[in-house]
């Protein structure tokens, strides 16, 4: 069973949650908090292994909580649900820390597969945060690749090989090791699945 908490500040809000969770044999709702405070408090006596949290809450907001996260000694994941769309705050929110970025109009069958993903050590996004992260201008660490690694990396993401890479850009097998190992290092990520994360957060897997 997945231990779930949910955070947010509005018990009405809670209420529908919890009666979704509820309904998946897969997760137990082990507790809720009303505000950032109170979620720290029952984080190291639930320990739950997934916290469903909101941003703007009284006493202590989710960022906050985020920010003291990244000093304890905690294997939790965070998924943030939130009203907020905008780009900038989306992009601060995850460079904190959080595993996840819904926003609150989701469905409830995305919800719980953003929990499972989430607890088996992958990011999620709902379609809507995805679509506003891949708008997003290129980054530094994006300007460090050169059009030809950032086509190849967009490859990569699609689950090319490096000889099926090879054959459609018409280079050697040899050649697109040598872009790879130059991506890594230039975006410091040493796993496949990493720069696939990389490409689909940055919007070079269109």
């Amino acid at each position: 069973m997945i231990k779930v908490m949910l955070v947010d500040d509005h018990p009405l809000f809670r209420e529908g949650i919890s009666g979704r969770l509820r309904m998946s044999d897969e997760i137990a709702l082990v507790g809720e908090a009303e505000n950032g405070k109170e979620a720290l408090q029952k984080l190291e006596l639930l320990k739950p292994d997934v916290v469903l949290m909101d941003i703007n809450m009284p006493e202590m907001n989710g960022m906050d909580v985020l920010e003291v996260v990244a000093e304890m000694d905690t294997s939790a994941k965070f998924i943030i649900l939130s009203m907020h769309a905008d780009r900038e705050y989306i992009v601060r929110v995850i460079r904190m820390g959080a595993d996840g970025y819904m926003l609150k109009d989701i469905s409830g069958e995305e919800m719980i597969s953003a929990i499972k993903s989430v607890y088996a050590g992958e990011k999620h996004f709902s379609q809507e945060v995805a679509a506003i992260l891949a708008q997003q201008e290129v980054d530094k660490s994006e300007n460090k690749l050169t059009n030809r690694e950032q086509l190849i990396l967009r490859l990569i993401s699609l689950g090319n090989g490096n000889k099926k890479i090879a054959q459609e850009l018409n280079n050697s097998v040899r050649t697109v090791e040598t872009h790879k190992r130059n991506i890594t290092k230039k975006l410091n990520i040493s796993t496949t699945s990493g720069l696939v994360r990389y490409a689909i957060e940055h919007g070079i897997d269109k």
